[in-house]
């Protein structure tokens, strides 16, 4: 990896004077983000992350004496051309055409991997993930709000792939629980077969709401709806086959909408599997001392004196959502015995699961630490021109509906051969850049007029920006290879910029790998494509001498494939053509 070459190189002259082995200054040295400002170092040590003593203890001012001190100690050499000083760091300059042929040379050796080879990620342990996502209610269409817990799932799983982890993708559906005794009972009663071929989830959703309003007023509604459920737990074979019915044409819809996004599955399971196991849980818990009996007979535990008892059992003896979590989680670890076991819900979830993995802590298991719950926020304002947006297929054909609609008013994808799937890229880009840029943990104001422009921080932005330098390997033919390019060609300080960009993402997929957060490839993404259209602009292809057009074009065909790579990391499927 370029990086850590340079990395290493400054690490070992740095040992000398710290007396510190290399290895434990590699971390402490960064690339330096491009500034507006103009020329500046490539890399920085941040003095106060290698003082012997507590760095609370020194002023600014000790640590600038400390950082010129230093820098005083090093000298340059054929990797390093100058070392000077910033706020409480040493920078260091690398020999400007060295940089050039190295980072280009490692872009096109490692293709996609650029980046992932790097020791900052490499030296990473590696396991068994897995990935708990999506999770739709089945007999339901599938709602904008399952969007977010979607993409960030498979973001996730994406992410954990490239970085060399065994993933395990998993849909847990809602498929049990006594919103399917109250559908069941609707079904009998307002259920049309002919209405259900021509449109199962819209007929199902119909079919729910007439029979929520009626039980509402009719208690005989409200008793049948137990009735049918008390059959499904009972496995009666008249309401187990309307259950499986449901839950196969959920499922076969619901892989459509998966296709559209780009997500695939290794496993969908879903409540159904566990509520039989979830009894087993609850024996478990009663042999512990866990479980106590309230007066009505439900069941629940306590967790600790502080904090109201949880209901874990109806007083019928049924399951609920939280005794079904434990016994997935239980019988997950059982199968895979993952490293890492991810939730990936909405944050209103977090004290849900914050009570699955107590109780989980209290029935000994001590894998629990495994698990995490990866929450993120609601979106707001989501409508389409037909007003609220509940679907998502609304929101997607939307997307695309607008994105062609764009393209007609100003001649896009006019000669591109699949209009509509171009389309469908260009509007999921758009809206998973528009949810992926802050904290997932944020609500965030959803807009569409913000979420298609072509020219600012837009998923439109980064697939114009690709299309864009694809289209010059299309007219002038791609590079091979680099070790023939001329480097001195090179050093224009658009090209000095979009380079010292590229040796910076290692340490963006550092950063998400940490914690999680795919906002950090959006920015970068989204700075590169930005850098990339300065360059463009600058350097120009057309009319070059041979030597010149060549280099340039190594140069914009390395930014594009990291673009690429970190477009597929965020689930967006790049365009080569608008």
């Amino acid at each position: 990896m370029a990086a850590c070459r340079f990395r290493k190189s400054i690490a070992v002259q740095l040992s000398h004077v710290l007396e510190m082995p290399p290895e434990n200054l590699i971390k402490s040295i960064c690339a330096v983000p491009v500034s507006k400002k103009g020329r500046s170092a490539d890399f920085q040590l941040f003095v106060s992350s290698v003082l012997n003593v507590n760095s609370n203890s020194h002023s600014g001012a000790d640590i600038q004496l400390h950082a010129q001190k230093l820098a005083k100690q090093l000298k340059c050499d054929t990797v390093i051309s100058e070392i000077s000083t910033g706020k409480e760091t040493v920078d260091f300059t690398i020999d400007r055409e060295l940089l050039t042929k190295t980072v280009l040379q490692q872009v096109f050796e490692d293709g996609p991997k650029y980046g992932l080879k790097s020791e900052l990620l490499s030296e990473l342990p590696k396991g068994r993930v897995l990935v708990d996502f999506s999770s739709p209610n089945i007999a339901k269409k599938f709602h904008v709000g399952h969007l977010r817990s979607t993409i960030i799932g498979n973001f996730i799983g994406n992410l954990k792939e490239a970085l060399g982890h065994h993933v395990t993708r998993i849909n847990y559906l809602g498929d049990w629980g006594m919103q399917f005794g109250l559908l069941g009972a609707g079904f009998q009663r307002f259920g049309s077969e002919e209405k259900l071929k021509s449109n199962p989830l819209q007929h199902l959703f119909e079919v729910y709401t007439q029979v929520n309003k009626a039980s509402e007023g009719e208690e005989s509604i409200r008793n049948q709806a137990q009735d049918f459920f008390r059959k499904l737990e009972a496995h009666e074979e008249e309401a187990m086959s309307l259950w499986r019915h449901f839950r196969d044409i959920s499922i076969e819809e619901y892989t459509k909408m998966y296709k559209r996004l780009g997500v695939r599955f290794d496993e969908h399971s879903g409540e159904s599997f566990y509520h039989e196991k979830s009894q087993e849980v609850l024996k478990l818990l009663d042999t512990k001392g866990l479980l106590r009996k309230t007066k009505e007979g439900k069941g629940v535990v306590c967790l600790s004196e502080k904090e109201d008892p949880v209901l874990v059992m109806r007083s019928d003896g049924t399951s609920l959502y939280l005794t079904r979590d434990l016994a997935a989680a239980i019988d997950r670890m059982d199968k895979y015995n993952p490293d890492a076991m991810i939730y990936v819900t909405d944050k209103s979830q977090a004290s849900h699961f914050q009570q699955v993995f107590q109780i989980l802590k209290l029935l000994g298991y001590e894998w629990t630490e495994r698990c995490q719950h990866m929450p993120f926020g609601k979106i707001q304002g989501m409508k389409t021109r037909k007003g609220e947006v509940v679907f998502l297929e609304d929101v997607l054909d939307e997307a695309c509906s607008m994105v062609l609609g764009k393209s007609a008013s100003t001649k896009v994808i006019k000669e591109v051969d699949n209009r509509l799937e171009t389309a469908e890229r260009i509007g999921l880009a758009a809206l998973i850049i528009q949810d992926f840029k802050g904290h997932l943990s944020s609500d965030y104001q959803f807009s569409w007029d913000r979420v298609l422009q072509s020219q600012g921080d837009t998923g439109v932005f980064l697939q114009y920006t690709h299309a864009r330098l694809y289209s010059l390997e299309e007219q002038y033919g791609a590079v091979d290879k680099v070790t023939h390019i001329n480097a001195a060609c090179l050093q224009d300080p658009q090209a000095i910029s979009l380079i010292q960009h590229l040796l910076r993402y290692d340490e963006i997929l550092y950063h998400s790998s940490q914690d999680l957060q795919p906002k950090h490839i959006v920015n970068y993404l989204l700075k590169l494509s930005h850098l990339a259209g300065a360059a463009h602009k600058k350097l120009l292809v057309r009319d070059s001498l041979p030597e010149l057009a060549e280099a340039r074009l190594c140069l914009f065909q390395a930014a594009r494939s990291v673009l690429a790579s970190g477009m597929k990391l965020l689930g967006i499927i790049p365009v080569n053509k608008m």
